[in-house]
Formats: C-alpha cells, structure tokens, sequence
C-alpha cells in the first residue's frame, strides 16, 4: 500500500473520529443551552452561557495550541476527551442530587455549577480544533488541502445536524440525564477508536534553534505572525466577525424558541445543519479559488446581507431561508482561513498560530455575549414591547420580545457587512493576498521539514 494511501485512510479514520467526539460534545452544548432556557425563560442565563463559553476558549486557544506542538497529535486527542469525561461524570453527580426546581433560578448557585461543569468539558474538545488542521498539513498534500478543510467543514455540518436533533428529542425526554450518559459512553469508545490509529509523526518538530520546553511561547509565536504581511489582519478581522457573531451565538437559541417548541426547534436545527454539509462538500469539490482571502471576504459579504434580510419578518420561515444560506457559506470561511495559515505558517509552529488565532479570534466574543444578553433582555426588548420602536415601526415590523431581537440582528448584519467592505479596501488584503499566492507549500514530511529549513524555506 503507497505512503499516500495510508495517510488518505488515517485521514478519514480521523475525520470520522472527530465527528463523533464532535456530534456528543456540541450535544452537550446545545442541550444546557436549552435546558437552561426552558428552566429559566431567561435570555440573561443564554447569553451568559454563550460568554463562559467565549472567555473559556478564548483564555485556552494559546496553551492548547502549545500543547499541540509539544505533544504527539493522537496523545493529544485522546487527552481531550479523558478530560472531557471527568466534567462530564462530574456535572453528572450535581444533576442526579440537585432537586430540579433549584435550576429554574436563573441565579442559582448549583444551575452555575451545572453550567460551567458542562462547558469545561466541551472546551476541552477545542484541543481537536486545534489538532485536526495540523493533521491536514501531515497528512494532505499541498495542493489539496483546501478541499481536504472542506470536507472538515462537512464533518462539522454533520455534527451539527445529528447534534441539534439529538439535543432537541433528548432534553425533553429526560432533561439532561440521557445527553451526559451518551456521551460518556461515545467519548470512551472515541479514545478506544483512537488507539488504533497511527498518525505518521517521527518526533516533534521545532524551528532551528528552538528548544522543546512544553511552554505557550506567546512570544515567539506572535513573531512569527507579524512576520507574515497581513496576517495578523486577517486574524483581527475574524476577531471583529466573531465580534459581532457573538450577537447570534447568545440570541438566536431564544429567538427560535420564541416560535416553536424545543422538539421543533432542535429537528429544525438539524434540517438547517445540511447546510453545512452542502457548503462542506462544495468546498470539497471545487475548492476555494486561487485566493482563498478574496473568497472569504466576498463570503462575508453575502453572509452579512443574508442577516440584514431574515429578521425583517418575524417569521420561522424566513429564519430558516437564512439561517440555511448562512451555513452554506460558514464552511467556506474556516476552509478559506485554515487553507490560508497552512500554507503560509511553518508546520513547527501551527499548533500554535491555530490556537493564537483561536484566542484572539475568540476575544471579542464573549464582550459581545456578556453585553448582548442584558442589552437586549432591557433595551431592545422592551423598546420592541411597550417603547418608542413599537409605536414608530411596530405596524410593519411587529412587536414584542422577538422583534427585539430581530432589531440586533438586523443592526448586526449592517455594522458586518460596512466592515467587510472597507475591508477589500485595505493594504492588508492585498499584502496577505501576495503571501499567499507566492508563498511555497509547507512541507510534511520530517526529512522534508529538515531540508526546507536548510535551504530556508522554513525558519
């Protein structure tokens, strides 16, 4: 069997690894979000939910990337799921003896413990985003690996669409009992699983004259993003979208359960998940393009308009329309993103830059979360209800606690798509555009790593 072969099989062992580990541990995720939302009828406990979540992986993204390099891929994975288990088993223990009328207080001490317990263990999957890039840079040659982060794209629709269906059925069956006891038992099959695989990495890699301390070297790695002409544009640019995405993540759960039940809500949510799964495969197919950064920004784009357009009615049907052309298009955004860092980043260090970007990316996010739930529970809500935006657009728009939220959204979309505009006019555009199009393929193999730093192309 050739060498490119066997990593092709690898690959999809562990594409298939990872859409298991990820189906459970954004069932997790979506379930406490329901769960706490029907228990509390609170869009404060939502967005405060979407925050601990943003800060939590905006304060690991660096020491996991670290971790990453420092470590074998696959020891790496199985370490993220153990992790994930304990806070599992122990969120577990406070559900079975905390009397369940205690998590209908939005302010309860044990609901947070419950909250924050479950969010622990799924940031500890982010490890495997951080991962699972890297293994497309051992394992894929150069000149696929755009479609190769298309079928990752795929794979997280996939989650996506089983996940919100599961989440969805399980918590009204049997609140969040059935949701921790699957997954305790996937994730231990997912490490069994991973035992079995074998991931071709002779040692870890380290730029020349770099020492092998299992540190975060924020330092060194925020070096080596400067270095790269508008590079760090382009993570402050994806900072700024999750900015703003931050809007969505806390909203838009209590948006659609506004209209429909939890059951309908999660089955629908697993119907709009194929879109995901359509964006994933196209991108699979035919690739991002000859520049994949003009792809991402003119994605953008239509992302941002699709979010002006879907809150104007205050319908299901036009927020399922939108929410379907949105997921269409997310798979081409972190495919064009991860294609662009593959190429232009040293293999020794992209644990790293993929867990930097991760955090930076993430930061602004939870500002946004934490701010948006209260602004809108006591501002725009209101101003939708009985205030100054019902008498004055009410008639056409409508009234009450989802045309509130319709408003952010809508002012989201506008402040978006400005940004995106702008920044097709940037020097940064162009800079990070020239990078890419004249950068050389990273190298993956070791004795080509080796030989690429002699010659200077990497290093």
């Amino acid at each position: 069997m050739s060498k490119t072969l066997t990593k092709t099989r690898t690959f999809y062992h562990l594409l298939t690894n990872t859409l298991f580990s990820s189906v459970i541990n954004f069932t997790v995720w979506f379930a406490i979000t329901f769960y706490a939302y029907i228990q509390t009828q609170s869009v404060f406990v939502t967005g405060m939910i979407a925050g601990i979540y943003l800060v939590a992986t905006m304060l690991t993204g660096i020491w996991f990337g670290s971790l990453v390099d420092h470590h074998k891929k696959r020891t790496m994975m199985i370490a993220s799921n153990i992790v994930s288990i304990v806070f599992y088993a122990a969120a577990l223990a406070v559900y079975l003896f905390t009397p369940h009328e205690l998590f209908q207080d939005p302010f309860h001490p044990l609901l947070w413990l419950l909250v924050v317990l479950l969010l622990f263990g799924v940031i500890a999957s982010n490890i495997r985003t951080i991962v699972l890039p890297t293994l497309v840079t051992i394992l894929v040659p150069a000149s696929r690996r755009d479609k190769a982060n298309g079928l990752v794209g795929t794979v997280s629709g996939v989650s996506f669409l089983v996940t919100s269906v599961i989440s969805g059925l399980l918590v009204a069956a049997g609140g969040m009992l059935y949701v921790l006891l699957i997954a305790l038992a996937i994730l231990i099959a997912s490490i069994v699983h991973l035992l079995f695989i074998e991931i071709p990495e002779h040692g870890i890699a380290h730029l020349e004259g770099e020492a092998a301390p299992k540190k975060v070297d924020l330092k060194g790695t925020f070096a080596v993003v400067v270095a790269i002409p508008g590079l760090m544009a382009l993570i402050l640019f994806s900072t700024f979208n999750n900015f703003l995405g931050g809007v969505f993540m806390a909203l838009m759960d209590a948006y659609g359960l506004s209209m429909m039940s939890v059951e309908a809500w999660g089955l629908l949510w697993g119907a709009l998940s194929t879109g995901f799964i359509i964006g994933g495969l196209i991108v699979a197919k035919k690739g991002l393009g000859k520049n994949p950064i003009r792809s991402l920004l003119l994605v953008n784009i239509i992302m941002w308009i699709i979010c002006i357009l879907f809150p104007l009615h205050g319908s299901i049907i036009p927020l399922a329309l939108g929410m379907l052309g949105y997921m269409i298009l997310v798979p081409y955004v972190e495919a064009s993103e991860q294609t662009v860092l593959q190429r232009v980043v040293p293999y020794e260090r992209q644990g790293r830059v993929f867990g930097f970007a991760q955090s930076v990316e993430q930061a602004a996010s939870p500002l946004t979360a934490f701010f948006i739930g209260p602004l809108t529970q006591f501002i725009f809500i209101p101003l939708m209800t009985t205030g100054f935006g019902a008498q004055a657009i009410g008639s056409w728009f409508g009234t009450g606690a989802a045309r509130g939220i319709a408003i952010v959204f809508i002012i989201t979309g506008i402040i978006g798509l400005i940004a995106t505009i702008l920044a097709f006019k940037t020097k940064y555009y162009h800079q990070l555009s020239k990078q890419y199009l004249s950068a050389p393929a990273v190298p993956t193999e070791p004795q080509d790593i080796t030989k690429a730093r002699d010659s200077g192309l990497v290093g």
